[in-house]
């Protein structure tokens, strides 16, 4: 099969890799029929993460069931079926939780050994915990399949940011980062019920998209003049807060406009050099939640939101490209020339 592999920064090949096959009766083996890059991607692609050479990448999967294994009770072969960027077991202690990130069995998929999502097929361990089935109605419904691909990460990553920043009716809401997760996180907050959503980025754009999201006011400045522009608005701060980066920059500007006794729920995988924003947190009193989204917590609530025709992240998706164009895929998001790129495998 045709799998995207990294060779090191800016380089990302397509090659011929061995195919799947269920190898524990836990298993399923999907064929991909879409599926995405993400901007967590682009930290090993630019260098700022270390792969080793020739790793699959990718970990946004939709496809159909191809075939399982003998424990495998949720799906079978010929069910349209999507994943979220890591697979859980659905039983632990953990997953009861709804913390599905943190399972004891389950793990992300650039560490789990059994291949990237960026290719013409995928092992699924743990397929009962893991896979969400789409109805039968919309298998098929190429417009519902679009807007139901970023729940395998994005979507579910802002309504995770969202939440952790306890976002609410009627509240203000401050979304820094106009990425496809700050993106989703407008639209997270929106559907949460806040009336007033500070959409917070440097691409004009980006923020018109955030403004048919639902983001009432937006701020392109940078630096000391964003976090001004911010705490004008909000007269003094704003007590939900949603970091959807993980640069040095975008944790600073959220450390600086939470008000006190605020939340911040963070989703933006840290890339720091200093860790000195938490001082700015602690003397304001400031809640500091998140993490790695718990996607498959939250895929059965948003997809049926998706089906009713009430939730649409689907525009998200600036660019699409078949597999084989893959990398030129990786270079318009590294260029900001895509906000997120589709890939249709089977195209």
């Amino acid at each position: 099969m045709k799998a995207a592999t990294y060779h090191g920064p800016g380089d990302i090949r397509i090659e011929e890799r061995a195919g799947p096959e269920v190898e524990e009766p836990t298993d399923a083996v999907i064929r991909i029929t879409h599926t995405a890059i993400c901007g967590s991607d682009l930290w090993p692609y630019r260098g700022a993460d270390e792969y080793d050479e020739r790793t699959p990448i990718g970990h946004e999967p939709m496809g159909i069931v191809e075939a399982v294994g003998d424990d495998v009770r949720h799906v079978r072969p010929g069910d349209r079926v999507f994943a979220p960027f890591g697979t859980s077991c659905g039983q632990c202690e953990f997953c009861r939780k709804g913390l599905h990130t943190s399972c004891v069995n389950g793990g992300f998929w650039d560490g789990l050994g059994v291949g990237g999502a960026q290719a013409e097929k995928l092992r699924v361990p743990l397929a009962n915990g893991t896979l969400v089935r789409v109805p039968d109605r919309y298998a098929d419904d190429e417009e519902t399949l679009e807007a139901l691909l970023p729940l395998t990460d994005v979507m579910g990553t802002g309504h995770h940011a969202a939440v952790s920043a306890d976002v609410s009716a009627g509240d203000t809401a401050v979304v820094v980062g106009d990425g496809a997760v700050g993106l989703c996180g407008v639209l997270a907050s929106k559907r949460l019920g806040a009336e007033r959503i500070i959409a917070v980025g440097h691409h004009e754009d980006r923020l018109d998209l955030a403004e048919e999201f639902g983001a009432t006011e937006t701020v392109s400045s940078r630096g000391e003049d964003a976090v001004e522009e911010i705490t004008d608005l909000t007269h003094g701060g704003a007590n939900h807060v949603l970091e959807c980066v993980g640069a040095q920059s975008a944790l600073e500007t959220a450390a600086q406009v939470v008000r006190p006794g605020g939340n911040v729920g963070y989703v933006g995988v840290p890339h720091v050099e200093s860790p000195e924003f938490v001082e700015q947190l602690f003397f304001r009193n400031a809640s500091f939640t998140g993490g790695p989204a718990p996607v498959r917590a939250y895929a059965e609530e948003l997809m049926a939101d998706v089906l009713q025709g009430t939730l649409d992240p689907s525009p998200i998706f600036t660019e699409t490209v078949d597999l084989d164009s893959v990398p030129d895929g990786y270079k318009a998001m590294d260029e900001r020339a895509a906000v997120k790129v589709m890939v249709k495998v089977d195209a």
